[in-house]
């Protein structure tokens, strides 16, 4: 299920779904004496100073257990099963594509080995309901090396909201990432507006002309940007095009406004910008299909949030920000609402991605017998609306199509999946 990739895997440039921007958190754990398990979601690179102690010994940035021993003088050695562990609270369920345990500085006191496991628990359970939950193994456990930056690509299309990192028999990691493509549960957004290019709800910078001084990703990220290092920013043009970023959108959706923010950019704020829009709803692919207008190229201010109402008039799946020439961008927010049908498309993502048992348990919240439920979450992957439609009516017993069970299928159908 996993494999250990060079440098700079392709993993790497996905959310990472561990971040404490986007709500990530560490829930329990066995043993932090020598350091705290919170450091392994710290958002830089560790650090190391050497010869600054504390009560406990050497103080060190990142995840440190004390040092285990064995039963008894005779024994005293611990055994191979012997381990502490950590869990951590995803920022955002989703698909997990590759870890990243990284033993920064650590390196007499590194673990001997690691896993990685992973679960989809909704809601906000306790860490003694995480502790029973279905754990699936996506990093089994493998040697590691000190001071190293260890990446493991993961095959794996559930959904998860948790992971735990378990060290063989103790010692020491400095960070922990965990890179993936955000899945948000549809009913959470169920007649809300919101920022559809958000990373928290899936969206995506999957393409830019330039990414010298800092990354496209920024533009979407958690938040307002503290420094112009958390924004996009490219190198200066010498030729007479343009630089872009373009945005896959949480769903296809509605775009009602945007928000084009230069803050912090001062001297190397672009001149102009505008946003075209891509409804890839019909089938077409956005490297070959016509873009349209959403809004024209409109001067900027430096260091300043623009905001512009849009009237659109179709769906939008994907947006493309030009800025002429060049220069940096703070962020950009698209504020809008799902349309239907891409509230269907990103509710069936969801339902095919998820456990059996959640998905069991959603239809049977939304109107499903117990029995039609598990039948039809045994029925996944549903590949299309018509094929959710057609398990649906494949259901036992059927009544006719004006006949209760009929009514009831359709309307759970509705609110779980919108077809």
């Amino acid at each position: 299920m996993t494999t250990a990739d060079t440098p700079s895997a392709p993993f790497t440039e996905l959310v990472n779904l561990a971040s404490r921007l986007l709500g990530a958190g560490v829930v329990a754990t066995n043993e932090d004496t020598f350091a705290d398990a919170e450091n392994l979601l710290v958002a830089k690179p560790a650090e190391f100073r050497p010869h600054t102690f504390g009560h406990k010994g050497q103080i060190m940035d990142g995840w440190e257990s004390k040092r285990r021993r064995g039963v008894s003088a005779d024994q005293p050695h611990p055994t191979d099963q012997d381990h502490d562990w950590t869990i951590v609270r995803l920022g955002a369920g989703g698909a997990i594509r590759g870890v990243i345990v990284d033993t920064a500085h650590f390196t007499g006191n590194y673990p001997e080995s690691a896993s990685v496991e992973a679960a989809s628990v909704p809601g906000h359970p306790s860490p003694e309901e995480l502790q029973v939950a279905e754990w699936t193994t996506l990093v089994p456990r493998t040697p590691l090396q000190g001071d190293t930056a260890h990446e493991f690509a993961v095959e794996d299309d559930a959904r998860y909201t948790h992971v735990r990192l378990s060290i063989f028999p103790d010692g020491g990691v400095a960070r922990l990432r965990v890179h993936g493509e955000v899945l948000p549960d549809p009913r959470e957004l169920d007649g809300l507006t919101f920022d559809l290019a958000a990373q928290e709800y899936g969206g995506v910078a999957e393409a830019a002309s330039d990414r010298y001084f800092s990354s496209p990703h920024n533009l979407n990220a958690p938040g307002r940007a503290s420094v112009m290092g958390e924004g996009w920013e490219t190198r200066r043009r010498r030729d007479k095009a343009n630089d872009w970023v373009q945005i896959a959108l949480a769903g296809g959706g509605e775009v009602l406004a945007a928000e084009v923010d230069t803050t912090h950019f001062v001297a190397n704020a672009p001149g102009w910008a505008d946003l075209i829009g891509f409804d890839a709803s019909t089938g077409q692919d956005p490297a070959d299909g016509e873009w349209f207008e959403i809004l024209p190229r409109t001067r900027l201010q430096p260091d300043t949030r623009h905001r512009f109402r849009l009237d659109v008039g179709r769906p939008v799946t994907h947006v493309r920000i030009n800025v002429y020439p060049d220069g940096g961008l703070a962020r950009l927010r698209l504020t809008g609402r799902l349309t239907e049908a891409g509230r269907a498309a990103l509710a069936l993502r969801w339902f095919n991605a998820v456990p059996a048992a959640e998905a069991a348990a959603a239809l049977a919240e939304a109107g499903l017998s117990a029995d039609e439920a598990a039948a039809l979450a045994a029925a996944r992957p549903l590949a299309d609306p018509a094929a959710a439609t057609a398990a649906v009516a494949a259901l036992q017993p059927a009544d006719g199509p004006d006949g209760e069970h009929s009514s009831r299928r359709r309307s759970a159908l509705w609110r779980l999946l919108g077809v």
